[in-house]
Formats: structure tokens, C-alpha cells, sequence
């Protein structure tokens, strides 16, 4: 069966969430829908552009849709909660229209329409452009456009930035792929020695990397890292998890965009000032 369209995982992401206990990380979110419609790999690993996959992408606008109807709320760390709203809701009944905006004949819009979450006829437009958060595809690409050693050093510069020390690059081929090394302090007495690659990647990464670059681990350290402008493969992940064999962290293209955003790296966040007239108050001068 095809991937079902937005509309059709609404349900699917909203029960998601409360079979994990009524919060959830992105990843396990997906995970648990996926699990739940039983796609199959390829569906899985349908590509939507080189940044994420297509049920990544649907996805990630059920949760917009769901915190626009109050349903989810989000922290900055990337965890989605159920609100006291989304608790009590046992299914969105809502309809998705795609319509040419006639304003600027460009752009679609987005209606997402809904009648029974508040006991009224209610419908939210949105441009395409702000759902599918346009920041996103500008800094992707301007990751894709930097040469190899100069994402090695965005990668160390990220860790530095994310509370490793003694981070070095070590820019040698032929070394299984690892390109640095650093260290994490644990509540400012334990420290342990992390290696960790940075592959500017498109499309998704296979479990065949993750498996050399844990071999060339051997001996040096007792965890990995891997940072990536693409995806992981389903593969990828569970060998990187995989039970009797050192532990890998994945770090994919889209969280990598929300670090850099929330570590302010190459990132600025404006805050645009409206200024409002308050004609009644003059009145009463």
C-alpha cells in the first residue's frame, strides 16, 4: 500500500503519541507510526528530497497541524506533548484542501478544516512556505555547498559549542572514516572519549558505514558519533544499536539543522517588532 497522505495520519500521529505515554521525540513518533501501518522499506525509505524521506516529510506536518489545532505542543528540546486537549481527542476530523492563492499566484494554500475539535466551522491558511519552515531547505543547502574539510570543522566547532573538549580533527584518509575525536565530561568528574564522522551526505546513509566506522573504533574508543547532512537507513539505525557492539550516536541532516539553529551556529533569529496604534486611546485625551 502507498504511504497514506497527511490527512490520513492524522489519527495515526496523534495515537501515536499516547501509546508513548503522551510525549515523544520525533524519531520515536515516526518509529511508532511506521510500526503501526507496517509499511514496508521501501516505503520507509522513499526519499521526499535529500534531506528526509517522504513519510518523514508527512509527518513532520501532521505534528504542524496538530499543535495548530492545539492537540500537540512542542519544548525546544524537540519533544512533542500531548496537550490536555490532545488527551481528551480521539480522532481529528479534519479536511485538507490544496487551493492556488490567488494573491500572488504563486504559492498554494493550505486549508485544513475542521468541525467538531471546536464545536464550530473553523478553517486555518497557511502558506506552504511557512508550514514546511523555509529556513530548513536555505541552511541544507548551504551545508551541501561546503567542502569536506570545511563541515569536518562545523562538526567541531558544534561539539565545542554542545560541551565536548579537547575536540581535534584528524583529516586523514584511509582511517575507517573517522574524522576526529573529543571528549565528554560527565558530571564534571567522569570523562570518556567519543570519535565521531562527519559525512556531507545526500540521500541516507547505510549500515555499511556504520559498520566501518565501529571497526575502526576498535581500540580507541568505546563510542562513535556520526553527523550527517542526509538520513539514516532503518538498517542504519539498528546496527548502530545493535546488541554486543559498541554504541553509535546518529545525528541526522534534521537535527542537525535544529542544533545549529538552537547553538546559534550560522544561525540568527530576528525578532520583528510590530508597532500598534491604539486609535481609542486618543479618544479619551
Amino acid at each position: 500500500m502507498p504511504i497514506p497522505k497527511t490527512k490520513d495520519l492524522l489519527d495515526p500521529g496523534l495515537e501515536a503519541i499516547k501509546r508513548l505515554g503522551e510525549s515523544a521525540s520525533i524519531t520515536e513518533m515516526e518509529d511508532e507510526v511506521i510500526k503501526a501501518l507496517n509499511l514496508t522499506e521501501a516505503e520507509i525509505a522513499e526519499p521526499h528530497d535529500e534531506r528526509q524521506t517522504e513519510i518523514q516529510y508527512r509527518l513532520a506536518w501532521v505534528r504542524t497541524y496538530l499543535k495548530m489545532y492545539g492537540l500537540l505542543d512542542n519544548s525546544s528540546r524537540g519533544v512533542w506533548v500531548l496537550t490536555p486537549k490532545g488527551k481528551e481527542v480521539q480522532n481529528v476530523p479534519a479536511r485538507l484542501i490544496r487551493a492556488k492563492d490567488k494573491s500572488n499566484g504563486k504559492s498554494d494554500k493550505i486549508i485544513l478544516e475542521n468541525n467538531d475539535l471546536t464545536g464550530k466551522s473553523e478553517s486555518l491558511e497557511v502558506t506552504e512556505a511557512v508550514l514546511d519552515d523555509n529556513w530548513r531547505k536555505r541552511l541544507a543547502a548551504v551545508l551541501l555547498e561546503l567542502s569536506p574539510d570545511a563541515f569536518e570543522r562545523l562538526g567541531q566547532r558544534l561539539l565545542r559549542e554542545a560541551g565536548f573538549t579537547q575536540v581535534t580533527v584528524t583529516g586523514r584518509s584511509g582511517d575507517g572514516g573517522i574524522d576526529g575525536f573529543g571528549l565528554v565530561k560527565l558530571g564534571g568528574l567522569l570523562s570518556f572519549p567519543i570519535l565521531f564522522q562527519c559525512k556531507r551526505y545526500r540521500g541516507s546513509v547505510s549500515p555499511s558505514v556504520i559498520r566501518d566506522f565501529r571497526g575502526a573504533m576498535v581500540g580507541r574508543a568505546d563510542r562513535g558519533l556520526i553527523i550527517t547532512t542526509g538520513t539514516f537507513s532503518r538498517e542504519a539505525k539498528r546496527e548502530a544499536t545493535r546488541d554486543g557492539a559498541p554504541p553509535i550516536d546518529l545525528l541526522d541532516g534534521e537535527q542537525l539543522l535544529d542544533k545549529l539553529r538552537e547553538l546559534k551556529l550560522g544561525v540568527e533569529i530576528k525578532i520583528i517588532e510590530e508597532v500598534v496604534i491604539l486609535a481609542d486611546w486618543f479618544k479619551t485625551i
